[in-house]
């Protein structure tokens, strides 16, 4: 517990009703998107403004208390999990959009502002934020920085550090200090911004950010590939992209998704299926009709057994939001799921599956596998139970055996999710010692207590 006198200095920074510290309050902010990381804060505090975070850190560093920042806890790696206790810093009060500037694409945000709610602005002004990370309900700006977070458009447009042009971050020290700035070009000095796109709020806390946006499309499609085999669905995704096709987006939903989908919102998805695959094209409506016609075409070439463009946005939404729905399906069949976000090159999708499958065979598991096919970026899932211990680590060995097949395929074992707590022991193993530590140095020199958020990233 902290001692009641921080506690009273922490109401005076940001006031009596931004301090939380009941017991319903703590194990409300002890816990992320996992299922199996689990840790309570000492108190939980809601800054409004640099300022204040700013007096709390200083106060944090110099009482040497740990401090986990947080937006809306949508993360699924245990980073926001208060893993040493101490303070959660919630940024979800500071949700300003300062600035919508249509001229040169940009946009000044706060850290707390909910993706969700910047896009619904920025739609009035006919522009967009690219990634979409599909917590996007409640993922807030800070957050989707310090986790670089991507989702099914990275295809087309990358990930969150393509759209980030300046930061102000609130040091562990308390200095408060900006980086970039508005344009697109800035090559003054060493690319400090960088650092902190994610860091995971390991060297500090982004408060706010001048971002860069794009156009709306004025033309979408949506094409639907159905599959027998869903190695040949992976297969199609590298077709389709080596042919000089980059649709928007491309989606894998494998037949333990789609089916659970079904049982959900019936739609009419293809149940006896191996896979399905979701495209997305977007652009001029002339390219569009020529990118979807082309798709149609390689998806039969390689081994679709059904292809449907959907006929008008009203059909092209149900498949989207049934898309959105594929983690909620997995996350609501079991007490505890382990799902990993690797990434393999695009062309090495195929062996990865047939890999992720042998695997689950020889543990005797269910696997479950959707994902963002287009950038090689695949969620395979374990349905477990944390208290069934012989399941439970029958399940983490086999998602540790998925791990190091995608790492030995040339890919990595985060795409989009970061390292957290979730994958810290692989972290280790399969990057080089050198470059850990540089980070360790680099986390030295800016948190030099070693009060932000600890014990993440490596062990």
């Amino acid at each position: 517990m902290l001692k009641e006198s921080i506690v009273a200095e922490l109401k005076r920074i940001c006031g009596d009703e931004d301090v939380l510290t009941t017991p319903e309050a703590l194990k409300a902010y002890s816990y992320d998107g996992t299922t199996n990381w689990i840790k309570e804060p000492e108190a939980v505090v809601f800054p409004k403004t640099a300022s204040e975070i700013s007096e709390v850190l200083k106060l944090a560093n110099r009482e040497k208390i740990p401090v986990t920042p947080r937006g809306g806890g949508t993360n699924v790696s245990g980073g926001s999990v208060p893993w040493f206790g101490g303070i959660v810093l919630c940024t979800t009060k500071m949700n300003k959009i300062k600035k919508i500037d249509k001229e040169n694409l940009s946009c000044t945000v706060e850290c707390g502002v909910v993706l969700q709610d910047l896009n619904t602005a920025l739609a009035k002004e006919g522009l967009f934020f690219p990634p979409d990370p599909q917590s996007f309900l409640g993922a807030t700006i800070g957050g989707i920085i310090a986790e670089n977070a991507g989702g099914p458009a990275c295809v087309k447009y990358g990930v969150t550090k393509q759209y980030v042009l300046g930061l102000q971050v609130v040091l562990p020290t308390g200095e408060i200090v900006n980086l970039g700035g508005r344009t697109l070009k800035n090559v003054a000095g060493y690319d400090l911004i960088h650092l902190f796109i994610s860091s995971e709020g390991t060297l500090g806390v982004i408060s706010e950010a001048e971002l860069k946006v794009n156009p709306l499309p004025p033309a979408r499609k949506t094409i639907v590939a159905v599959y027998d085999s869903v190695e040949k669905a992976g297969e199609t995704v590298f077709r389709v992209l080596e042919n000089g096709v980059i649709p928007g987006k491309i989606e894998l939903l494998d037949n333990w998704v789609i089916n659970r989908i079904e049982e959900m919102m019936p739609m009419g998805l293809p149940k006896e299926a191996d896979a399905m695959l979701l495209f997305e094209c977007d652009g001029i409506e002339e390219a569009v009709q020529k990118e979807t016609d082309k798709i149609v075409e390689i998806a039969k070439i390689y081994g679709a057994r059904d292809v449907r463009v959907a006929k008008d946005m009203d059909e092209a939404n149900r498949y989207w939001m049934a898309r959105r729905a594929g983690f909620a399906a997995v996350f609501g069949k079991a007490k505890t799921v382990l799902s990993e976000d690797v990434t393999v090159p695009r062309g090495m999708i195929p062996a990865l599956i047939r890999k992720s499958k042998e695997i689950a065979k020889k543990y005797g598991l269910e696997l479950v596998i959707l994902g963002h096919a287009g950038d090689g970026n695949l969620h395979p899932s374990f349905l477990t139970d944390i208290n069934n211990k012989e399941h439970y680590e029958r399940a983490q060995k086999a998602m540790e055996e998925i791990i190091y097949a995608a790492v030995e395929l040339g890919g990595v074992l985060s795409g989009e999710h970061g390292i957290g707590l979730e994958k810290q022991k692989f972290f280790m193993r399969v990057t080089d010692p050198v470059a850990i530590d540089l980070m360790k140095k680099i986390k030295a020199l800016f948190d030099p207590n070693n009060i932000m958020n600890p014990g993440k990233i490596w062990e």
